[in-house]
């Protein structure tokens, strides 16, 4: 436990800081005030200020933020403007060192600086796993579908969902959650192999070379399939199912060159279309099940570190962890910029109508937004994680 929390929260920190770390060093290259760089979210945990940044420890490790002098009303940093009534004057050095003194572009560029950071950071990991696997990766398949840039070959793999009590799977050691490597040498490629393997052997010793799948560990084992099983059991006294499996292979030097930008964005694609998938899955059975299985928050996350860090293959649990470390940078990069308020892209659509009209969005209804946006998506979080901790009891 300690090892998984200890790798879960190195990951989280990594991603959050990547990000945060753009949107801070682009605000400080156009001389923006940082007023304070948080890990977390408020309430503050422990605070620290060099020079006139404030670097924070918040109480909900969910995320982090930058805190910028005159950004808006939502959090950030408020400024105090000019009045009559003999309330303290902003001298003009700060006015043109706030947020909302500068131009579309720089504030533009400061917004989308995080989203940059995670997508850059998710090519160098993808670099990494692929050049560490040597540029050969397997993905589960839900349906058909064409990766791009890319070799692609299709597989079916047989996977061990049960076993019967005291039949000769369970003697011979077999157990369920087991990937199906080999039968008698030969590799299985289709159900239909391996019931035809099965059945021409029945009252004959087979070799079954295998997997766990939650160890990644392989087995090889000799079973004899019965002449006469219980009903409803088989000749082995197992419960098994066919799964699609797609090997992706950059082989070429152009592929391998192009691979690290390539890969995360193949992903991405690819989770849209098993998205849609769900959702189709959901309507069809008025049900938000499928949707709500397919998403996981932080409690979720954490579980399955749990799992990578459990795999005895070094070599494996390393591949893992920065598959899992990439694919959740490359998603937090798409997530941020999309346009709900709250988040970076949600304060770029700001700017975007801005450009567009050449008026500035009243700072009230922009910082309403962005704080009802933010709860909402606190809410959401709050959702996901009970979820994941149900799921987990159950």
């Amino acid at each position: 436990m300690i090892l998984t929390a200890a790798v879960f929260f190195l990951i989280l920190s990594v991603l959050i800081l990547i990000h945060e770390a753009g949107h801070y060093f682009v605000a400080k290259k156009f001389g923006i005030k940082v007023e304070e760089f948080g890990f977390g979210l408020p309430p503050r945990l422990w605070g620290k200020k060099k020079g006139e940044t404030i670097y924070s420890l918040n109480w909900l490790p969910i995320g982090g933020f930058v805190k910028l002098y005159g950004e808006d009303d939502a959090g950030a940093g408020k400024l105090s403007l000019p009045t009559e009534n003999g309330e303290r004057r902003t001298e003009n050095k700060d006015i043109q060192r706030a947020f909302y003194s500068r131009s579309i572009g720089q504030r533009s560029a400061v917004v989308l600086a995080g989203v940059v950071m995670n997508t850059l950071l998710a090519v160098i990991i993808y670099y990494t796993f692929l050049g560490i696997s040597g540029f050969k990766t397997d993905l589960p398949m839900l349906g058909h579908h064409t990766f791009f840039l890319v070799n692609q070959k299709e597989n079916t793999e047989v996977f061990i969902n049960e076993v019967a009590k005291d039949s000769p799977a369970q003697k011979s050691g077999l157990k369920p959650l087991s990937r199906v490597l080999s039968l008698n040498g030969q590799k299985i490629t289709s159900l239909e192999t391996f019931s035809n393997t099965v059945k021409a052997n029945k009252g004959k010793p087979i070799t079954i070379e295998w997997q766990d799948v939650k160890t990644m560990k392989n087995t090889t084992t000799t079973v004899v399939p019965r002449l006469n099983p219980p009903k409803g059991q088989g000749a082995l006294g197992i419960a098994f199912s066919p799964l699609s499996t797609v090997t992706l292979s950059y082989d070429t030097p152009m592929q391998k060159a192009f691979s690290g930008f390539v890969h995360p964005a193949n992903l991405m694609t690819y989770n849209f279309v098993v998205m849609k998938s769900l959702i189709d899955v959901s309507v069809e059975k008025k049900t938000v099940a499928p949707i709500s299985e397919g998403v996981s928050g932080p409690v979720g996350i954490y579980s399955l570190v749990g799992t990578i860090v459990d795999i005895p293959d070094v070599k494996e649990r390393v591949l893992q962890l920065l598959n899992l470390a990439g694919l959740l940078s490359i998603s937090l990069a798409f997530f941020n910029v999309l346009p709900i308020p709250g988040l970076d892209g949600g304060r770029f659509f700001f700017i975007a109508i801005e450009a567009i009209t050449r008026k500035k969005v009243n700072p009230k209804v922009e910082g309403y937004a962005h704080a009802i946006g933010m709860i909402l998506l606190l809410a959401l979080i709050a959702l996901v994680t009970f979820k994941d901790i149900a799921q987990l009891f159950k």
